[in-house]
């Protein structure tokens, strides 16, 4: 039976029939606001009905950032989206006559990897997202770890540097602020302004304005041989790696999946972050290591993940 992936962004929500064997049949998308969850909530249904006109659909799952209960109704937080102790489940349900459970949206993403994509062939795995900030899934045994409030693998915010840069979250120095598209955005227009001369492709992309430099453009320039845009990836590979090593340690995985659009960057970051992890795990050379894998799902693991969990 086919079930109904919704993925919900801070400006769209994309949504897609998705089949037992993890492929989309059909998908569709839609603009909002975040300020309005009424908005979000009925665009939701409309995806809905519109995609189960010509395919019989057992469950609907709606991924969202932010922390999700541990029954799966709830959003108790979301940074982007006007939801505190939002009942998300129960305002959908009366319009979708069939089971909705709702799923933080790297858990739905790293389930894509583990079931269909980079992780199917292991039991015990880490995805990390680099996206604009650091989202996480573990799955151990074959189970997807949510912890006892279904709020688990907030790896983004690890304390990594004490007194360092200011999280979204209320505290400093979280990993997400040295291992994401965020901090590699800083990190670029700070080298941009002091370095302007090694900094050409950057800021010929961005205009001449160091301010309007965008993580991409640092992937871009790597690509194309920028020494600079490569140092760049190369520190923030550093940084994932560390903060791997750290994982390892308390959960000993058989392979940790990279993705979020960093990923895109290819060898560029996930040789530095081998390199890093690898200099500091703790008593290598005596214990079994993880592999590494870039994902293979792309934009379309939050859809993928979101259905096949409201399966099961």
């Amino acid at each position: 039976m086919h079930a109904i992936g919704v993925d919900i962004g801070g400006t769209k929500i994309a949504a897609g029939v998705v089949d037992d064997g993890g492929r989309i049949l059909a998908q569709s998308r839609r603009e909002t606001d975040p300020e309005r969850p009424g908005e979000i909530e009925r665009a939701v249904v409309e995806l809905v009905v519109e995609l189960r006109q010509d395919y019989p659909i057992e469950a609907v799952g709606v991924a969202a950032a932010g922390f999700v209960s541990d029954d799966r109704a709830t959003v108790l937080f979301a940074p982007n989206i006007a939801w505190r102790d939002y009942p998300l489940r129960e305002r959908l349900a009366p319009h979708i006559d069939v089971p909705v459970v709702v799923e933080n949206d790297a858990n739905a993403a790293g389930w894509a990897e583990f079931r269909f994509g980079a992780g199917r062939d292991v039991a015990d795995m880490i995805m990390l997202t680099v996206g604009t900030g650091l989202g996480g899934a573990i799955v151990i045994g074959s189970e997807l770890l949510r912890g006892a409030h279904g709020v688990a693998a907030e790896i983004g915010h690890m304390r990594m540097v004490p007194d360092g840069h200011m999280c979204g979250c209320g505290h400093p120095g979280c990993w997400e602020q040295y291992a994401s598209g965020r901090a590699l955005t800083r990190q670029a227009r700070a080298a941009a302004v002091a370095y302007p001369h090694r900094a050409t492709a950057l800021l010929e992309l961005a205009g001449g304005d160091p301010r309007k430099i965008k993580g991409p453009y640092v992937t871009h320039v790597a690509q194309q041989g920028d020494p600079l845009g490569i140092e760049l990836l190369a520190e923030l590979g550093t940084w994932i790696g560390a903060g791997a090593a750290d994982l390892v340690a308390v959960l000993d995985p058989e392979l940790i999946v990279l993705g979020g659009g960093v990923a895109s960057a290819g060898d560029l970051i996930l040789e530095p972050v081998r390199a890093a992890f690898g200099d500091a795990l703790s008593a290598r050379g005596h214990r079994p290591e993880p592999r590494f894998a870039l994902a293979e799902m792309r934009n379309d693991a939050g859809i993928v993940g979101a259905a096949d969990l409201a399966r099961t």
